[in-house]
């Protein structure tokens, strides 16, 4: 890949990451610029019609347009069709946040929510989808360790590193041989347990998704407050995690982006 190519894709990832727009000083510090350059590259993503300036001299943002592509591809895959209907139900039985993450890239992304609660204390997750999942942190991100060879999930871990994601719990992030304890555990138990270790008072539980031929796909995860999602609630949700997650896979060979993942 070409350094221009590479600085295009970093300053779309970065932006994404802002919604309200950052200035060129910003920019450039985030992808290591000049601001002269960064400015250049701005304007270049602007007349494309991928960013705009806030106004002038302000502030540069990602249109809509990034999000109609991305949001265009995942209506191609198959998963609206196929997977929402699972992720409703679960959503409904469980009373919480029920999200599906596909690996891909060399990355584990979520790409289909749905919402259980309808009142009360609700976890919204608007700011993640779309997002790398947190291999160390997150219930998906240990599910999916579950499927690797332990030195492949600890790599996997290494790489991506340990650093507490943004709203976590005020504690320090944990070593490479507590991740792998924690895998283990859930590997012991059949599905991943995160308690406050992705946000503060969340707790969730994740299972990994395969595919027809055992391929592992992704992760499907249930997640709430931690006040109603206590120990005993999540082993009782975690049959229907199970079940869910096993019937999302057997689904899998009908979507586009499943079968480009196996």
């Amino acid at each position: 890949m070409s350094a221009t190519t590479d600085r295009v894709l970093a300053a779309l990832e970065l932006l994404a990451l802002h919604p309200l727009g950052l200035p060129v000083a910003r920019v450039a510090q985030g992808l290591n610029l000049a601001p002269s350059a960064a400015h250049r590259l701005l304007t270049d993503l602007a007349r494309l019609g991928y960013v705009r300036q806030m106004r002038d001299g302000g502030d540069y943002a990602l249109t809509v347009r990034l999000a109609a592509l991305g949001l265009g591809w995942l209506g191609r895959t198959g998963i609206p069709d196929i997977v929402q209907p699972m992720l409703d139900t679960l959503a409904a039985h469980s009373g919480e946040l029920v999200r599906l993450s596909v690996h891909g890239g060399g990355r584990l992304v979520w790409v289909a929510v749905a919402q259980g609660a309808t009142g009360g204390l609700r976890y919204d997750p608007a700011r993640e989808q779309g997002a790398e999942v947190s291999l160390a942190h997150s219930a998906s991100g240990l599910a999916w360790l579950m499927t690797l060879p332990e030195d492949a999930a600890l790599q996997a871990v290494a790489r991506q590193g340990l650093a507490q994601p943004p709203g976590a719990a005020p504690a320090a992030a944990p070593t490479l041989a507590e991740v792998a304890d924690r895998r283990a555990q859930a590997l012991t138990r059949g599905y991943a347990v995160a308690v406050d270790t992705f946000l503060d008072g969340m707790a969730a539980l994740a299972a990994p998704v395969r595919g027809p031929d055992g391929a592992a796909l992704g992760c499907l995860s249930i997640a709430g407050p931690g006040v109603r999602l206590t120990a005993p609630r999540i082993a009782d949700l975690a049959p229907n995690l199970l079940e869910a997650a096993a019937r999302i896979g057997a689904a899998a060979a009908g979507s586009a982006l499943f079968r480009g993942q196996a």
